[in-house]
């Protein structure tokens, strides 16, 4: 796979940068910050937009106003990482409607979870109706989310790569 970071420049980077911060800012508003036209910034903006590095933008919800102020993550197991079961548990997760992100993961267990709920009873009731019904799992292991330090949509480091023309 191609490193897209060596088809951008530092003024992309700034771009970017700035809609991290506020995907909504309009293109006037870039211009100020990066020093380009309006009509310049929104085509660099098209552009890393039709080459994916920009692959959408939304709204950020705050799930706890919305009265799911508990998150657990949890780290499943599967009984077999045979092929076949690993794609029925994929297919299986995307059905539950309490899983924020899943991921394949290294290690001693084999996919990572994040589960939110409104409380530990409905953590009871998600685990009972979602997560112990899902194929193949041989262990289920939860943690509950004490203090969130920090949740970023990119890590910093991703945008200042040094490796830019």
């Amino acid at each position: 796979m191609k490193n897209e970071l060596e088809n951008i420049d530092r003024t992309d980077l700034r771009i970017l940068r700035a809609l991290v911060e506020n995907g909504r800012s309009a293109d006037v508003t870039l211009g100020e910050k990066v020093n380009l036209s309006s009509t310049a910034v929104a085509r660099r903006r098209k552009i890393l937009e039709d080459d994916g590095l920009i692959s959408g933008y939304g709204a950020i919800l705050d799930h706890k106003k919305l009265g799911y102020s508990i998150e657990a993550l949890v780290l499943i197991e599967l009984s077999s990482q045979e092929e076949s079961k690993l794609v029925e548990f994929e297919e299986a997760v995307l059905a539950c409607p309490s899983m924020s992100f899943c991921s394949f993961i290294s290690g001693e267990n084999d996919f990572m979870m994040l589960i939110t709920v409104r409380s530990f009873e409905h953590f009871d009731s998600v685990y009972r109706s979602e997560l112990s019904k899902l194929p193949y799992v041989a262990k289920i292991r939860s943690s509950f989310l004490l203090h969130e330090v920090a949740r970023r949509r990119i890590a910093p480091a991703i945008l200042d790569s040094g490796r830019v023309r």
